[in-house]
């Protein structure tokens, strides 16, 4: 309900209040080379480490014996986005269609050209973007009263798992599951670890800074529930206020590292469990098709698992129907890909503000020592205007 306007409203004002277009292109040039480099790197990883670990090799599953008959949604779903081509996915019907669709792509498609449009008719439109950065203090209230709910919603979800599969399936393929968690720690750790390093912060005491909102998208099981914060903690770390409004919108579906990890990581245990044999072009075929499935699948909760099976199509020798065998742990692997997938935006963040030179480093240092107000500045504002 929330999202599409948080991304709009931010990513519209963000553009609008541009000092200079220019700047604004270097900003989203540098954000794109960023996404496109650690996507592809996170899809290799989850390549690699499939083949060193083989998860899912001592299955030995028959195809014929799995049934599709849980996975057809997926299968119908994956088959309709393949047909209507990636173009289709994210010009809308309409300007408003793109705001109701659910579609992350559509938003930031028209947010982009209407911000741009507001950029280019300068002071004369200067009453409508203070209108929508006022809409957007009141979208933040509004989430403000929303997660105060948040807990609940956590608990019931988690509940819901357990109950429906029981405890076991805390241990149902659990090697595949562990795989994966230590795949995206890995990647967390060591990769955007030395990004971090490169642009002068710790990682780990980013991880400490954000510690409310990697709890909530645990929670939640969707990155996208811990959108608003993020933004207004990047902007209270120092990070420029218009790099913030464009890359962290733009990286809610193009950015998708834990994802992309799960995308092959998991694609080869079916072709491992199922004894399927992929050729390297097969598997070149698989990660080309993944780079461009994987965008926008932040959405909802299990996003993922419906972009895995649009992703398997390419490559008829792996039986979609083996997507049944994750079935039960999907969930567990959901939280990771968001927690994954919310780090590596907060970090792409910065960098891309520091290598703009628009990062305030004491700032951010102060943030991440903890010497700061961690408290979302909006929605405070609002809660107590006194």
């Amino acid at each position: 309900m929330i999202i599409a306007p948080v991304i709009f409203l931010t990513l519209v004002t963000g553009i609008a209040g541009a000092r200079e277009l220019g700047s604004l292109g270097r900003v989203v040039i540098k954000a794109l080379a960023y996404f496109l480099f650690f996507s592809t790197l996170a899809l290799i990883l989850g390549l690699i480490v499939a083949h060193l670990v083989q998860p899912g090799a001592s299955m030995h599953i028959d195809p014929h014996s799995l049934s599709e008959a849980k996975v057809v949604g997926f299968e119908k779903q994956a088959h309709e986005t393949t047909v209507q081509g990636f173009l289709l996915a994210i010009i809308p019907t309409t300007l408003a269609s793109a705001l109701t669709s659910g579609s992350i792509l559509q938003v930031l498609f028209v947010a982009i050209l209407f911000g741009v449009a507001l950029a280019g008719l300068g002071e004369r439109v200067r009453p409508l973007v203070d209108l929508l950065d006022q809409l957007g203090t009141v979208v933040f209230r509004l989430v403000a009263i929303l997660m105060r709910a948040a807990p609940v919603g956590a608990f019931g979800a988690m509940a819901f798992t357990i109950g429906k599969h029981g405890l076991g399936a805390l241990w149902n393929l659990g090697g595949l599951v562990a795989t994966f968690y230590a795949t995206s720690a890995l990647f967390v750790l060591v990769v955007l670890g030395l990004v971090g390093w490169l642009a002068g912060f710790s990682i780990l005491k980013l991880l400490r800074y954000l510690k409310a909102e990697l709890l909530l998208v645990l929670g939640a099981s969707s990155s996208e529930a811990a959108l608003p914060a993020l933004i207004d903690k990047l902007e209270r770390a120092g990070c420029d206020k218009e790099v913030v409004g464009v890359v962290v919108p733009a990286g809610y579906s193009f950015n998708l590292d834990g994802t992309n990890i799960y995308m092959t990581l998991a694609a080869l245990f079916i072709a491992q469990a199922t004894g399927v044999h992929l050729s390297l072009g097969e598997q070149l075929i698989l990660l080309g098709t993944a780079m461009l499935t994987s965008k926008g699948a932040a959405g909802v909760t299990g996003a993922g698992f419906a972009t895995l099976a649009a992703t398997l199509m390419v490559v008829p020798s792996i039986p979609v129907a083996g997507m049944a065998l994750i079935l039960g742990v999907d969930r567990f692997m959901s939280e990771c890909r968001s927690l994954t997938n919310f780090i590596g935006n907060a970090v792409a963040t910065i960098a891309v503000a520091r290598w703009e030179g628009r990062l305030d480093r004491d700032a951010l240092q102060r943030a991440l020592d903890g010497k700061a107000d961690s408290g979302p500045a909006r929605v405070a504002a609002e809660a107590d205007p006194d």
